[in-house]
């Protein structure tokens, strides 16, 4: 097969007429941007957002190929939830100072923690998200997951203070509900009981209400599945019922002591 084929064939198969990884490039330089306007003490606010509008603007033209879905307004309504969602994300960053005894200042927690990382994507994604923004919202999560490991879906629905300690392997799917001063540790799974396609429009993950604390690798499924406020959910456990109030979960390990066999 000579060259003129294999290009003939190549491109016979590339069959996604709106599929442009520039959109992914570009999400992610607006993520970089929009992150140093809301944070950094030394970037100008006023020219940045000039500067992302322009950027959010190419953003559309790339990702609104539906003709009876325009995006043409989303930006402005997007910019003016901007100071709403910077209060959300000082209130995690304080949450995280005030529940982390190894946090040494709350600038250690912008700089350095990815759980507050994550978090600040989520929050700023799950705005474009509820505005019905095609695929950005989510590339901006996979931005996130793809530097802290931490996965959340853009469609969850998180409440204030919210703390991811250690961060690496959270998975947040897209029906799932956070409220207020929830605690996560690392590993923890909030999922579906099952998989399948007919379920897209029903609620699949769910609910932790205030003041929960979910300890690493605690795996919690199902859309019926409520965890009590206030309650207690230790490392390693596995639930798929809903948990009342005030309650402590936790896994318990069968020991087994292996007989010692004496030499001769």
């Amino acid at each position: 097969m000579d060259k003129s084929e294999i290009i003939k064939n190549i491109k016979a198969h590339k069959k996604q007429p709106n599929l442009r990884f520039e959109l992914k490039e570009k999400t992610e330089l607006f993520i970089d941007r929009l992150f140093y306007t809301l944070f950094d003490i030394d970037t100008p606010v006023a020219e940045n957002l000039d500067l992302l509008e322009k950027e959010f603007q190419h953003l559309v033209d790339l990702a609104c190929w539906k003709v009876d879905k325009p995006c043409k307004k989303v930006w402005d309504n997007y910019v003016v939830r901007l100071p709403e969602i910077l209060e959300k994300l000082n209130k995690d960053a304080e949450a995280i100072v005030d529940c982390d005894p190894a946090s040494l200042s709350i600038e250690e927690v912008y700089l350095a923690y990815p759980g507050f990382y994550a978090i600040a994507i989520y929050r700023l994604a799950h705005e474009l998200c509820k505005d019905g923004f095609p695929l950005v919202p989510r590339l901006m999560t996979e931005y996130a997951h793809s530097k802290t490991g931490v996965d959340i879906n853009p469609g969850a629905q998180i409440g204030e203070s919210f703390f991811i300690d250690h961060a690496t392997g959270v998975v947040i799917g897209e029906t799932a509900i956070i409220k207020d001063n929830v605690k996560i540790y690392q590993g923890v799974t909030l999922g579906a009981l099952y998989v399948a396609k007919n379920l897209q429009k029903t609620k699949r993950h769910p609910t932790i209400e205030d003041n929960v604390t979910i300890y690493a690798n605690a795996t919690i499924l199902g859309g019926e599945t409520v965890i009590g406020k206030n309650s207690v959910i230790g490392g390693n456990a596995w639930i798929t019922a809903s948990v009342p109030a005030n309650s402590t979960v936790f896994h318990s390990p069968e020991i087994k002591i292996k007989p010692i066999s004496h030499a001769l």
